[in-house]
């Protein structure tokens, strides 16, 4: 309150003359005391009118004093500017009592409105000043100049809280943005790593009960130390198939499903593409990413899509050298969707076409000659037949690219269908 007071005071030394001559003329000091209030809606109203008329009051005494030497005494000057202080206590009042409702109006209502509240303190102003000074009232002949001050004066103080307020929702729409990016990442890799777990406890409740019916072949047979050695190793799986359950359940609680209940299939390759611009811009790469999306629907599988996606997208990223394209399509086959990823990298062996989708299968080794820890093509194969669908290696001689088909039901895909 003090620091908006303080404010205040110094801008109502400054004016505009926005046309020829000294007729016409705006203080900055109303403009400046509406725009702290538009700005800070938190504090009381009220209070901060008060404070603020005190001290305009205050330091346009002392100034004036000041400026004339002391040839105006300390008394006259404040009773001279007393019907200021009377201004923005008025218009701290009006401002107070449509407060709640400030965010709720138009800027072109909002405007109006405070331009009704600065019409009424300035004659309240008036009227203060004529009954101190015993001077002939004239707010009638002086209505219009007025009028077109507190229009003026509001529209100017409303486009720059306009702005302002655009400013800041643009910068909130960017941070939750932002956020949306990062959850949508988080769940993405979540998805598949969840994915992969559920798969690897299958195999191990598998494991187990082949185990477990091994143990009763060999102790039927009365081979006792070797079933009592594999009944320990069926208990140990056991145990980590419980560590596993615990892992699950811990995942599948970071899990998101507020911000989005679904995504259309153009925002789902925007932000795989988005995301992965950025893995290439981190490897030193040029990659231009293209598009030609024919079809454009709901989909409440996007975490699926988005983690199937985001892997073929980072496969081609990391197979493109210095330079390349990568190319991303999807279209309408009958009942089907078919989406295609090609890359103009470094291709895929004959020999290794076979195998790329085999469980373990990797081309990718750091440089202490161990295997990439990604989710790999044998589990992006394995999402999209949890979609009923299905993903192949086009293979064209003629073609230097290397592309990926997915072939997925239109209706498994589209939300509420």
């Amino acid at each position: 309150m003090i620091l908006i007071a303080i404010v205040t005071a110094i801008a109502g030394e400054f004016k505009i003359t926005p046309f020829s001559g000294e007729v016409f003329r705006i203080g900055l000091g109303s403009s400046a005391f509406l725009l702290c209030l538009l700005l800070l809606k938190h504090l009381p109203f009220i209070y901060t009118g008060i404070v603020t008329g005190i001290t305009v009051l205050l330091f346009r005494s002392i100034e004036e004093g000041i400026m004339t030497q002391g040839a105006v005494s300390l008394g006259w000057s404040m009773q001279n500017h007393l019907p200021a202080m009377l201004y923005y206590m008025a218009f701290a009042v009006g401002m107070s009592l449509m407060k709640q409702k400030l965010g709720k109006f138009h800027p072109l209502v909002l405007g109006l409105f405070l331009s009704l509240i600065d019409l009424l303190s300035n004659e309240i102003e008036l009227l203060a000043r004529s009954f101190i000074f015993d001077t002939p009232y004239k707010f009638s002949q002086q209505l219009v100049f007025i009028t077109v001050t507190a229009l003026v004066r509001s529209y100017f103080v409303v486009g720059i809280y306009s702005s302002v307020t655009i400013h800041q929702m643009r910068v909130l729409h960017s941070e939750q943005q932002k956020r949306m990016e990062q959850m949508l990442n988080t769940n993405s890799g979540l998805y598949g790593e969840v994915f992969y777990l559920r798969k690897s406890m299958e195999t191990i409740e598998q494991l187990t009960a082949k185990s477990h019916n091994l143990y009763e072949r060999v102790n039927g047979t009365g081979l006792k130390s070797y079933a009592r050695t594999i009944l320990e190793i069926t208990q140990q799986i056991h145990e980590v198939k419980k560590d596993s359950q615990r892992i699950l359940a811990g995942l599948l609680k970071l899990f998101d499903r507020e911000f989005a209940s679904d995504m259309r299939l153009a925002e789902i390759v925007e932000f795989a593409i988005k995301s992965n611009h950025g893995y290439s811009g981190m490897l030193g790469k040029h990659i231009q990413f293209t598009t030609d999306l024919r079809i454009d629907y709901d989909s409440d599988h996007y975490l699926p899509l988005l983690t199937v996606m985001n892997n073929l997208l980072s496969n081609s990223v990391e197979a493109i050298e210095d330079q390349g394209t990568i190319h991303v399509s999807a279209y309408e086959r009958g009942a089907e969707t078919i989406l295609t990823v090609s890359d103009t990298g470094t291709g895929i062996a004959e020999f290794e076409k076979e195998m790329i989708f085999e469980p373990g299968f990797t081309t990718k080794f750091n440089q202490e000659g161990f295997a990439a820890t990604g989710i790999g093509l044998s589990h992006v194969r394995d999402i999209v037949h949890s979609l009923s669908g299905d993903i192949h290696l086009r293979s064209d001689e003629l073609s230097p690219q290397t592309t990926f088909v997915i072939t997925l039901l239109t209706d498994t895909l589209k939300k509420g269908a």
